[in-house]
């Protein structure tokens, strides 16, 4: 299955146009900037989620910041390295490193981008079969080609070692 049409063509005007003027100038110039898009929809089966493992992603920046790094937020090119936790986390000790979005939101109530109560309730009324970690990535990663390389293999990787069925994703 091809995740994303055409990379070749997109990498070529990213780098030409967008990248090309934010290394030159230091400025960034969204008008120049090239929205990825897929003519066809990336899908596969359907999963009864009463009997699945379900994975929370999402893309708010979230980080345990006793032991993990935060991400890079201030970087104009993105990071593209991703962050895992358990379900369990309490929201006291997640930590945020975005600056490309508003996070009162979140501040006021965590389970805007990580509905974990929700979802755990969701187990305990059987409507999910069971939750695997919490994985987090941050949303600003300009270059897909980078995405396509690093966080997506990456988030699948944890997939396949929690033997998970679905996933939500809560973009931020």
């Amino acid at each position: 299955m091809q995740i994303f049409e055409d990379i070749e063509a997109w990498t070529q005007n990213f780098q030409e146009g967008w990248l090309s003027k934010l290394q030159r100038t230091g400025t960034f110039y969204w008008d120049s900037y090239i929205l990825p898009k897929n003519k066809e929809t990336v899908s596969g089966a359907g999963v009864d989620l009463s009997k699945s493992r379900l994975m929370l992603i999402s893309s708010a920046g979230g980080y345990i910041p006793d032991s993990q790094e935060p991400f890079n937020a201030s970087s104009p090119f993105g990071d593209y390295s991703v962050r895992k936790f358990s379900t369990l986390t309490s929201f006291e000790e997640i930590a945020y490193a975005h600056e490309h979005y508003d996070q009162t939101a979140v501040k006021t109530d965590p389970q805007v981008l990580l509905p974990l109560k929700y979802l755990g309730e969701m187990v305990t009324e059987e409507k999910i079969g069971s939750l695997a970690s919490v994985v987090n990535f941050m949303g600003y990663q300009p270059d897909v080609s980078q995405v396509l390389d690093e966080t997506i293999p990456a988030i699948l990787e944890i997939a396949k070692d929690e033997k998970v069925d679905a996933a939500l994703l809560v973009p931020s």
